[in-house]
C-alpha cells in the first residue's frame, strides 16, 4: 500500500467539502441540496464514479468552482469521493442538506483552511483514509479568547 497527502486547492474566498457517496446520481442530488440550502450560493460539485465508466461527474452553477472541484477530485482520484467547492455561503449553511442526501455516506471535511486529503492506494484502487484540516492548536482559550469567540458568532449572526 502507498499513501499520499493530496493538497486541496480552492479560490481564496471559497470553502471546500470532501465526502464519500455511493451512486451515480450523487452529483445531481448534491446540486439540488446546495441550491435548496442557500439562495445565491455559488458552487461546483465533482463526483468520482467507482465502477462502470469511472468518470468524474460534474454539476454546479459556477464554472470556476466546478473547475476547482474537478481539479481536486482528479488529484484525489478515489472512487465514490465527491468534492464541493462553494462561495457566497459557508459549509454550516449546507451540511445538513448534504447529510440528508440518501447516497452520502460520510463527510471527511468542510473547511476554508489549508487542508490535505490522506489517500491510500492499493492494487484495487484509491481511498480516503483521513484529512488534515488546518494547523495544530497552540494552547487553550482563556476568558478573553472565549469572549472574542462569542462576540464573533454574534457579530456574524450565528448566535443571539
Amino acid at each position: 500500500m502507498r499513501t499520499e497527502a493530496v493538497e486541496l486547492r480552492k479560490p481564496e474566498d471559497a470553502n471546500i467539502i470532501v465526502g464519500q457517496s455511493h451512486f451515480i446520481k450523487t452529483a445531481e442530488d448534491i446540486y439540488e441540496a446546495m441550491v435548496n440550502a442557500v439562495p445565491g450560493i455559488r458552487f461546483g460539485v465533482a463526483f468520482c464514479e467507482a465502477s462502470a465508466d469511472r468518470l468524474i461527474r460534474v454539476e454546479g452553477n459556477d464554472d470556476a468552482l466546478k473547475a476547482a472541484a474537478v481539479d481536486n477530485a482528479r488529484r484525489i482520484a478515489a472512487g465514490h469521493v465527491f468534492v464541493v467547492v462553494l462561495s457566497h455561503a459557508y459549509p454550516i449553511n449546507v451540511l445538513r442538506n448534504l447529510k440528508e442526501v440518501p447516497e452520502v455516506v460520510t463527510i471527511f471535511c468542510a473547511t476554508s483552511n489549508e487542508a490535505e486529503v490522506l489517500v491510500a492506494e492499493t492494487e484495487r484502487g484509491r481511498g480516503v483514509i483521513g484529512v488534515v484540516d488546518g494547523r495544530t492548536p497552540l494552547g487553550v482559550e482563556d476568558d478573553e479568547d472565549a469572549k472574542k469567540r462569542k462576540d464573533l458568532l454574534r457579530r456574524i449572526g450565528y448566535k443571539r
